[in-house]
């Protein structure tokens, strides 16, 4: 189906289960069961990570609607498997609704007040609107626009929300990821960190890359993608997706908190992008179909997928200059298998570098490092330790060890750090405590449209540029 049309089928749906009057929002107060879910078209896995764990605010039945079809029943058994298990289990009364008019129903029969959106994200921006548009709070996984055009409606959706007090917010989860945070929070510190350095396009002030696999496990389980997944229409390009998490940290390092002015504070200097050749068999085993749909024979050469799931962005922010870039392969090196998704992050400042690495060395686990960029390394040390003292409230039992001579490791203890699943309740808290307020932050709303802004201006810089 076209955009345009199932744009337009969209608006149909809200307009048929508002009326002619708007709906007034709802007002939270954090009491016992008010928040009231219900999840569309949960084709990913991060629409069951929103209920790894219970809520006293969240009622334990959600209501779901979705097409006929594989989506929908991975989705419940996901579900399942939390309610089912032994260490803290979860009681979510699951009601599936499926039928081509799903969308309709939801808005028609109006049964919550909060909307979890994962899934296919060529259908997300039409699915967050119609929701709005029905008064009805939206929960997204990213991306909310792959694609300039989408980004524009995705736009005044959400100056729309704002207008109307309804609530639409995206699921950031790399912000609580411990070494993230604690990156943002040491750069914060000017006796340690000086003053953030400007870089080139050639010598970027921050550096962030992503490595992902289509091939992982999830709650201990291999994951099977649906085949949507690998067409670039429906999920969107790489250089709009995860890279939708780096712009969003390059944003909250930046520029901390703050709004921002795309149209003066964000420009994009190059953009590139490249497939990852997926052949048959692979395609089978992460899958489970023998060949490959029709709708994907456009992107098939010499039999092989192509996705399109790789891209790198060179921009400025706030004048500093920046490089994100992701990067799919199909699995994790062999002997690897079970490693996750890695990342490299580092950010330039006068006085240290502040760095994330995740590799071999590291056991392919995330850790942290400071890098003085002075002589007197003795001094900066002292003032090292005075900085993990300052914070030590918020983050206790923080250590330091030597990393070479002008450098250290930051010695996280376990007690600070977050799964990828665990960290989806760090953000549903967060949301959760956006309802009872009763508006997101303007900063965030600001932010939300910026990172988009960048990620969908980079594509179609990408694709002008024939890279």
């Amino acid at each position: 189906m076209r955009t345009h049309t199932f744009l337009a089928l969209c608006a149909a749906a809200a307009l048929g289960g508002c009326g002619s009057q708007q709906p007034a929002a709802q007002h939270f107060d954090g009491s016992r069961g008010e928040v009231k879910l219900l999840t569309l078209d949960p084709g990913h896995f991060h629409a069951a990570l929103v209920q790894m764990y219970m809520y006293d605010q969240v009622d334990p039945t959600v209501y779901v609607y979705a097409p006929e079809g594989e989506d929908a029943a991975m989705h419940l058994d996901r579900i399942k498997l939390y309610n089912e298990r032994t260490d803290d289990p979860t009681s979510w009364n699951e009601q599936l609704y499926t039928g081509d008019d799903f969308l309709q129903k939801m808005i028609s029969e109006k049964r919550g007040n909060v909307v979890v959106l994962a899934g296919n994200n060529g259908k997300k921006t039409g699915y967050v609107k119609a929701a709005v548009d029905a008064g009805i709070n939206v929960l997204s996984d990213k991306p909310m626009a792959i694609d300039s055009k989408n980004f524009a409606l995705l736009e005044s959706t959400l100056d729309e929300a704002a207008a109307k007090g309804v609530l639409v917010y995206d699921i950031m989860t790399e912000r609580s990821e411990i070494n993230n945070e604690l990156q943002r929070v040491l750069v914060a510190i000017p006796s340690l960190f000086g003053e953030m350095e400007k870089g080139t396009p050639d010598d970027p002030a921050i550096t962030k890359e992503s490595v992902h696999h289509f091939f992982k496990y999830v709650s201990g389980q291999p994951l099977t993608r649906p085949e949507w997944y690998f067409d670039v229409e429906q999920q969107g390009e790489g250089i709009v997706d995860v890279t939708t998490h780096l712009v969003d940290l390059v944003q909250c390092t930046v520029m901390p908190e703050q709004p921002i002015d795309y149209a003066s504070q964000v420009e994009i200097t190059s953009a590139r992008r490249w497939a990852t050749d997926i052949p048959l068999d692979k395609y089978r085993l992460v899958s489970g179909k023998e060949s490959y749909p029709d709708f994907l024979k456009k992107d098939i050469v010499d039999d092989t997928l192509r996705v399109y799931s790789n891209g790198e962005i060179n921009y400025r922010l706030n004048g500093v200059n920046v490089r994100v870039s992701v990067i799919w392969k199909f699995m994790a090196e062999v002997g690897n298998e079970g490693t996750g998704d890695t990342h490299y992050s580092v950010v330039k400042g006068s006085k240290a570098d502040v760095m994330i690495r995740q590799g071999a060395e590291q056991g392919y686990k995330p850790m942290l490092y400071v890098a003085c960029k002075g002589d007197d390394t003795a001094a900066f040390e002292k003032e090292l330790r005075a900085a993990l003292a300052s914070i030590a409230d918020r983050y206790p039992g923080l250590d330091i060890e030597p990393s070479g001579d002008k450098e250290w490791r930051i010695v996280v203890p376990d007690a600070l750090v977050k799964t990828h699943e665990m960290r989806f309740s760090s953000v549903m808290k967060v949301y959760l405590k956006y309802l009872v307020d009763g508006k997101i932050p303007d900063w965030e709303l600001s932010q939300m449209k910026s990172k988009y802004y960048t990620t969908t201006a980079a594509l179609e810089a990408a694709r002008k540029a024939g890279k």
